[in-house]
């Protein structure tokens, strides 16, 4: 992508912000940066910067490309001015790709990214491939493509965010976890948050492959369609949750090995296989790759056992779908711990599995009083304001032999930075239980 003597303006001074502003001051464009908050810091040296921005900024921020920072709301009043302003609006992760000629399989869906893409890395770095995760696991893309060396493939963890301001990115291997209802308070509709997604498959063509989970209700697609599934035997990739078989040979044993257990995780890791075999990627390899492997923190993370009750903690589940899969995992009498920030979320659906899993139910956060009301037609329930309250009523209620899960089912933006600080904060406390 030619940028000698153009201008960019990027929305967001977050960390892919940054990344995307030393992109294009590499690229020999005249850089401009817009944020929101009063202090901006850690640009590259030769970047404009412009804090406390807002709508009225528009016109200084007129530019040749505008990159907008997936943290910004692509509806928002802020992008609509800003754009009219600019020839090309474009997101981080498009403006990357546009500079990296290897190879990319995008990994989406509502639930199982992040293990998703921490398997591809792994499955391929262990058969000699030099492969990074990126996107929204963590690492932005315009970092890794400004690497020495850049590497040969790109795992990128794409999120709605990011896909919605894609325009000709074409991921060699696109996979579609899952989909459930997700980020209404940013989204319009569900339909408008699905589409987002769907842009993975957007400029693929019948060269480049597509992992889909069976049985998903998705447009069709120009991609060779791989399958997989935990439900229906007749996907290309099927598994009981514990061997993973692909037309009825036996392919791995997640328990020969692997950390990783139930059937959420079995689809993750048929996906991430079915992945990476159009690489050239060996079944030796995929064994040796799995060997040691244990799930990301904050997933159905095993905290501690106290008196015979396993404490877990699925501070990730911050949407109702991984929720439901948190619960459908579990074998024993579950206390339940729920809540967080009201982003709109119908519960509802999930009250039959909540009555047939749970014993009891604590809800805490924004929502608690809300939820508890609603959960209250499931099971019994006590609502109490913060996360420290929810953990004594959850061992109040606990019996040996038991679980209690922590499953929020929404955000933590009420109480906490991220699903990460909420998710220590919940370990900590659990560890001080005696």
């Amino acid at each position: 992508m030619e940028l000698a003597g153009k201008t960019v303006t990027v929305l967001g001074a977050g960390r892919s912000g940054r990344a995307a502003a030393a992109l294009a001051l590499r690229g020999g464009a005249e850089v401009r940066v817009f944020d929101a908050a009063d202090v901006v810091s850690g640009m590259p040296e030769g970047v404009e910067i412009h804090p406390a921005a807002g709508v009225k900024d528009a016109e200084k921020g007129r530019c040749d490309l505008l990159v907008v920072s997936p943290g910004i709301d692509t509806y928002g009043p802020l992008v609509e001015a800003f754009s009219a302003c600019s020839g090309e609006t474009i997101g981080e992760v498009e403006f990357a790709c546009r500079h990296f000629d290897g190879r990319i399989i995008a990994i989406t869906g509502t639930n199982g990214k992040t293990t998703t893409t921490e398997l591809i890395e792994r499955i391929l770095r262990t058969g000699g491939t030099d492969a990074v995760a990126c996107g929204n696991y963590g690492v932005p893309v315009c970092e890794v493509v400004m690497r020495d060396p850049v590497p040969e493939v790109l795992a990128l963890e794409a999120s709605s965010f990011q896909l919605e301001t894609t325009v000709d990115f074409k991921p060699d291997v696109a996979v579609w976890l899952n989909f459930a209802a997700d980020h209404m308070d940013r989204y319009p509709t569900v339909e408008k948050y699905k589409a987002a997604k769907l842009r993975v498959f957007e400029n693929q063509t019948p060269e480049e492959t597509a992992v889909i989970r069976h049985g998903e209700d998705l447009p069709a697609v120009a991609a060779k369609v791989v399958s997989f599934s935990t439900e229906d035997k007749s996907a290309d990739w099927f598994s009981d949750g514990r061997y993973l078989k692909y037309r009825d040979e036996t392919v791995l044993d997640l328990e020969d090995g692997s950390h990783l257990r139930g059937k959420h995780n079995a689809e993750n890791s048929m996906a991430a296989i079915a992945a990476c075999l159009p690489l050239g990627i060996s079944k030796e390899t995929i064994s040796a790759a799995f060997d040691g492997y244990a799930p990301p923190r904050h997933r159905c993370e095993l905290v501690r056992t106290l008196d015979g009750v396993e404490w877990l903690n699925d501070s990730k589940a911050t949407n109702l779908h991984a929720l439901e899969s948190a619960l459908r995992s579990q074998t024993r009498p579950v206390v339940l711990i729920a809540g967080g920030k009201d982003k709109g979320l119908d519960y509802r659906p999930v009250l039959p599995l909540i009555s047939d899993k749970a014993r009891v139910a604590v809800t805490f956060g924004q929502i608690s009083n809300s939820l508890a009301e609603l959960l209250s037609h499931a099971v019994p329930v006590e609502p109490v304001e913060t996360l420290d309250e929810a953990v004594d009523a959850a061992r109040r209620h606990s019996e040996r032999g038991g679980t209690v899960l922590f499953s929020p089912g929404t955000s933590s933006f009420d109480q906490f930075k991220g699903y990460e600080e909420r998710g220590d904060a919940y370990c900590q406390l659990v560890h001080k239980l005696h």
